[in-house]
C-alpha cells in the first residue's frame, strides 16, 4: 500500500500544482489595483499582451469575470496602461461577453507578432488618400504588384486611412515607379477587415512583376475634420473622424499653428482665433487627440504630432475650437 501511495501522492500534488498554475491565465498590469491595468495572458509558460484591435466592453466583461473583479467600467486600448513586453499573444479578440475565460473567446489566433500593427503600409507619390501602395515587411518597404491587389483590398486600405471608399485601383505604376523590393504575396481581403494586416495572404501567382506594375489607389478622401456649433462651417468646435467615429480635440497647447492647419484643411482661409475651454459647447463621444503640435505647414490635422489616438487626460470641458476667416485668401493678381 505504501509503495502505491507515495507515487499517487506525488501525482496528486503535481496535478494540483498544474491546475493551480493554469487557472491564472490572465492578469491586469500597471493599474492602481489587481482589477485595472494592461491585459496580459499566459500562454506556453510566458506572459504576453493582447492587441487592442476590436477590443470592447464584451471582451472586458470576460476579463473582469475571470479575475472575479465585478463588472467592466471601461475597455481601453492604445497602451493606456503603458506598453508591455514579450509576445503579443492574442489579436482581434471577439467575445460575446458570456465566456468564462478570455481564452474561450474567438480571436485572430495566438502569437500575432509578424509585423507592426500600425503604420504597416503607406501611399506614396500622391496625397494622404491616394498614391502608390507600399507595405512594410521585416522593416523593409515593398511595392505591391497590380495583379495581386483588387477592389476589396482597396476597401480595407481606404477605411484604415479614414479616407472613405476607394474610387480607383490603378495599375501600371500610375503614381510612379517605386525603388523598393516587390511584395511576393497576394493580398486576399474580404473587404470588411478593419486593418490590412488582418487580411490573409498567399504566394503570388504573378512571377514577372516589376515596378512597371506597381499598384496605386485613389480613395474618396472624405472630410476628416469639421467645425461644429459655430455660425458657419468655418467656425466651431474641432472634431476629427477616426475609425468611422467623430470625436473632439483637447485644448492642451492648442494655438494658432493648429488653427492654421484646420482652416487650410477645410478651405476656410486664414485662422482668426484658436479657442479652448469648450468655447463652442462640449462635444460628445471620444476625445480623439490631445497635445496636438503642428508647425502650421501641414495639409491635415492628422499629419500633426499628438499623444496618439484616444490618449488624453481631458474631458469635453476642454474641447478645442477654431474661427477661420471663411474664405480663401488669394495671392497675386
Amino acid at each position: 500500500f505504501s509503495i502505491l501511495f507515495i507515487p499517487l501522492f506525488f501525482l496528486l500534488v503535481s496535478y494540483l500544482s498544474v491546475a493551480l498554475i493554469d487557472s491564472v491565465n490572465v492578469r491586469l498590469v500597471g493599474g492602481n489595483s489587481r482589477c485595472a491595468g494592461r491585459v496580459e495572458v499566459l500562454h506556453r509558460g510566458q506572459w504576453g499582451t493582447v492587441c487592442g484591435d476590436g477590443w470592447d466592453l464584451a471582451d472586458a466583461a470576460v476579463v473582469c469575470r475571470e479575475l472575479d473583479c465585478g463588472e467592466p467600467v471601461d475597455a481601453l486600448s492604445d497602451a493606456h496602461f503603458e506598453s508591455g513586453s514579450g509576445p503579443i499573444w492574442i489579436n482581434y479578440v471577439q467575445c460575446t461577453g458570456s465566456e468564462s475565460t478570455l481564452k474561450n473567446c474567438g480571436s485572430g489566433g495566438w502569437a500575432v507578432t509578424s509585423y507592426e500593427i500600425t503604420e504597416n503600409f503607406r501611399l506614396v507619390g500622391g496625397s494622404h488618400c491616394s498614391g502608390r501602395l507600399e507595405i512594410l515587411h521585416n522593416q523593409t518597404w515593398m511595392s505591391v504588384c497590380d495583379a495581386a491587389f483588387d477592389q476589396q483590398d482597396a476597401e480595407v486600405v481606404c477605411r484604415e486611412l479614414d479616407c472613405g471608399a476607394p474610387v480607383q485601383v490603378l495599375g501600371a505604376a500610375a503614381f510612379g515607379k517605386g525603388d523598393a523590393q516587390m511584395w511576393t504575396q497576394e493580398i486576399q481581403c474580404g473587404g470588411n477587415e478593419p486593418q490590412i494586416h488582418l487580411c490573409p495572404t498567399s504566394p503570388s501567382r504573378e512571377n514577372n512583376c516589376s515596378h512597371d506594375n506597381d499598384v496605386g489607389l485613389v480613395c474618396a478622401d472624405h472630410v476628416n475634420v469639421r467645425l461644429v456649433g459655430g455660425h458657419s462651417r468655418c467656425a466651431g468646435r474641432v472634431e476629427v473622424l477616426h475609425r468611422g467615429q467623430w470625436g473632439t480635440v483637447c485644448d492642451d497647447f492648442w494655438d494658432m499653428a493648429e488653427a492654421t492647419v484646420v482652416c487650410r484643411e477645410l478651405d476656410c482661409g486664414e485662422p482668426v482665433d484658436a479657442l479652448s475651454a469648450a468655447h463652442f459647447g462640449s462635444g460628445s463621444g471620444p476625445v480623439w487627440m490631445s497635445f496636438v503640435l503642428c508647425t502650421g505647414s501641414e495639409f491635415t490635422l492628422k499629419m500633426c504630432r499628438s499623444e496618439g489616438w484616444g490618449k488624453h487626460n481631458c474631458d469635453h470641458t476642454k474641447d478645442a475650437g477654431v474661427i477661420c476667416s471663411g474664405k480663401v485668401l488669394q495671392t497675386g493678381p
